[in-house]
């Protein structure tokens, strides 16, 4: 793939249990009908999906669930997860999906042990925890799968200087952990260098632009498509949203990026061509959309 082509990489983030079991196997046969290849990263262990509304005070969600209509997108069973009702534990449980998805030769990664964990204590949590939850999940995929995953994208783009250290000690080949992507660098935060590449998202999820100026069903596949920019351009999409009511729009939009010319690829692909990549800085910031602050590339 050459590094002046315009490209897609798709990397779809599967974060419930209902958008493992749902929503990657429908995502898996849309790219293969296609003959597409994306990156698939996995949470796996509880889904505690419920313990999210203690997001309610952060600014934009409580306005972000009436615009995604969390309910119905998510599944009234999910938005109970770990607090009414038992934290069913993802992957571990329910192994033959993600055995399914590496046979059908996408690209796999880890994407948690505990989503929500991560999304929503990161900034309390020591190496040591942090590093331990990251293990329960590499461990499972090797056992699972009989080679370790080379990548890894943070539930939430939620980063802290433990979580991008313990990361490094994993010796990933790189990671997806960042918004408002250019091209890939090696990070710095809060002044420390890092050593895993970093391939930041450049594209917004559909949760944060649905119902916002004029995007809906019908229109937001045209959105993405005139969002591409010449060169790299990466989108992630989720199994709870793009691969259960929004799979007609994501399929829309693969079939689109075919017909304007880009190549879509997994991001493995992108990291092989990222030979000259550079440090960059990350902060945390808001970004239009989604509620709280998000690792951005400065």
């Amino acid at each position: 793939m050459s590094e002046n082509k315009n490209i897609l990489a798709v990397k779809v983030d599967v974060d419930t249990l209902e958008g493992y079991l749902k929503g990657v196997p429908a995502m898996v046969d849309v790219l293969n009908k296609l003959g597409l290849k994306a990156t698939f990263y996995f949470s796996f262990g509880p889904d505690n999906s419920g313990k999210a509304i203690f997001r309610i005070f952060r600014k934009g969600f409580i306005s972000k669930m009436f615009r995604t209509k969390a309910p119905s997108t998510y599944g009234l069973k999910t938005m109970m997860y770990g607090t009414i009702l038992p934290a069913p534990m993802i992957v571990k449980d329910h192994p033959q999906v993600f055995i399914d998805t590496v046979k059908a030769g996408h690209e796999c990664g880890v994407h948690a042990w505990d989503h929500v964990k991560w999304q929503d204590k990161l900034p309390k949590l020591l190496y040591t925890e942090i590093r331990a939850d990251l293990l329960k999940a590499v461990e499972l995929f090797e056992k699972l799968s009989g080679k370790k995953p080379h990548t890894f994208a943070a539930p939430g783009w939620q980063v802290t200087s433990n979580a991008l250290a313990a990361l490094d000690s994993l010796n990933f080949d790189y990671v997806s952990n960042g918004r408002e992507g250019k091209k890939p660098f090696y990070p710095i935060f809060e002044g420390k260098n890092f050593k895993t590449l970093e391939i930041s998202s450049t594209l917004p999820t559909m949760d944060e632009i649905l119902g916002l100026d004029g995007i809906n069903d019908d229109t937001i596949a045209d959105f993405y498509l005139n969002s591409l920019k010449p060169g790299l351009n990466v989108i992630t999409v989720h199994g709870e949203m793009e691969g259960r009511s929004k799979l007609k729009q994501f399929e829309a939009i693969l079939r689109g990026a075919i017909k304007r010319g880009y190549t879509i690829c997994p991001l493995k692909d992108v990291a092989k061509n990222a030979v000259d990549a550079k440090e960059g800085e990350i902060v945390l910031d808001y970004i239009k959309g989604r509620a709280g602050k998000v690792a951005v590339q400065k």
